[in-house]
């Protein structure tokens, strides 16, 4: 029996996968179990945030695999201490919960929230606001609360408690940010939902109703933060902190890793009880975390992201398949004119490039690592197939 019937014959069918059997990943490139070699622009949706393997990286989380492989949260390690303290440092805040993914990130951040607004308002404020497109999770809660109707199936009842409003619509935003909403959750970018960029207006207007009424803002940065768009937070392009921001993918390297960080207002809202994670800020997790920030701190890091996003950019403007682009940094979101986003994928596939998709577009999110070589390795087979 081959791999892959191997796979179908013991593990749940949950995924549409395509035909490829990953066996070894150096760098940003990866090889199948045939030896076939392709280039990574998707890096594990954004998860492979330093590409394959990287030495520094690897070691740190090896290193950490023969010191201490795991303690529960009854007790300290210097590793996760250290991992917190760079990361509040990095971003700004003030505290730190470690779980293991973005949508127990983003649980987290839901139920602070609501606990912020219960313990000084009482009951009735429990409400979050959500924004149509938004993707936030496949547990029951982060489903509830992600604005897209196709997700809102199968598993009912689904949570009460989250209203959506359409994206860039201030007016709708107005209308439904009542008494009863203790928060208002987006994503800078909305990466399911298209690799589409909140209008910095809309931003705005978000952060400027919600001081007004103490409700507070959550910023879902699981795939935009850690560098990917060229700042370390997305919030920082539009000059906004939200009271609460959440990240997973990228963190650490690949490793499973989710945090939600928490700014003075929120700060101590989470107490002994409230909530918990047993393998949250895993020391091996933590490990490969810190050697992903100091390679994502180091001089000119962010400037070279934001650069190669440029020369992304500049390449693909001039394909003439290509109907428009969107995103930020090395989040790039790319309409067709003709062809779908899926047979581009598979073609891809076909020819040593792995992309993903988003909705109606083809999507990239390569490694931060990527060189210009590379860039230009990739896109000559994109653009390729493109202008077929």
């Amino acid at each position: 029996m081959n791999t892959i019937d191997k796979f179908n014959e013991h593990i749940m069918q949950s995924y549409g996968r395509y035909p490829l059997v990953m066996q070894k990943g150096e760098g940003r490139h990866c090889k199948d179990e045939n030896g076939k070699e392709y280039i990574d622009f998707g890096s594990g949706i954004g998860t492979n945030s330093l590409g394959y393997c990287d030495e520094k990286w690897a070691d740190a989380v090896c290193a950490q695999v023969r010191t201490l492989q795991h303690s529960s949260n009854y007790y300290y390690t210097a590793v996760q201490a250290e991992f917190a303290e760079k990361l509040c440092e990095v971003s700004g805040y003030k505290k730190v919960f470690f779980g293991n993914s973005g949508a127990e990130a983003n649980e987290c951040a839901i139920k602070a929230a609501r606990k912020y607004s219960f313990d000084k308002y009482g009951k009735g404020r429990h409400n979050i606001i959500t924004l149509v497109n938004s993707f936030h999770g496949r547990t029951i809660a982060t489903l509830s609360a992600t604005g897209q109707d196709v997700f809102h199936n199968y598993f009912f009842p689904f949570l009460e408690g989250f209203v959506n409003v359409t994206a860039n619509d201030i007016d709708d935003l107005k209308a439904k940010l009542d008494d009863t909403v203790c928060a208002v959750m987006l994503e800078y970018v909305q990466g399911e939902g298209g690799v589409n960029a909140l209008d910095k207006e809309f931003v705005d207007a978000v952060y400027s109703l919600c001081a007004e009424k103490d409700v507070l803002v959550i910023a879902d940065e699981v795939q935009t933060g850690v560098g990917r768009t060229g700042k370390f937070l997305a919030g920082d392009h539009f000059g906004k902190k939200a009271d609460i921001t959440t990240l997973a993918k990228g963190i650490a390297g690949g490793v499973p890793m989710g945090a939600c960080l928490f700014g003075e207002k929120c700060e101590n809202v989470l107490t002994p009880g409230t909530h918990g994670s047993t393998f949250g800020g895993n020391p091996i997790a933590c490990a490969g975390g810190l050697a992903v920030l100091d390679r994502i701190t180091s001089d000119g890091f962010l400037d070279e992201v934001s650069r190669k996003a440029e020369h992304f950019k500049e390449r693909l403007s001039k394909c003439s398949e290509v109907a428009a682009l969107s995103g930020l940094g090395l989040m790039i979101g790319i309409t067709l004119k003709s062809k779908k986003a899926g047979d581009v994928a598979k073609a891809a596939l076909d020819k040593g490039l792995l992309v993903l998709t988003a909705k109606e577009k083809v999507r990239l999110l390569p490694p931060l690592t990527i060189s210009d070589s590379e860039i230009d390795e990739g896109l000559d087979i994109l653009i390729d197939i493109l202008e077929e």
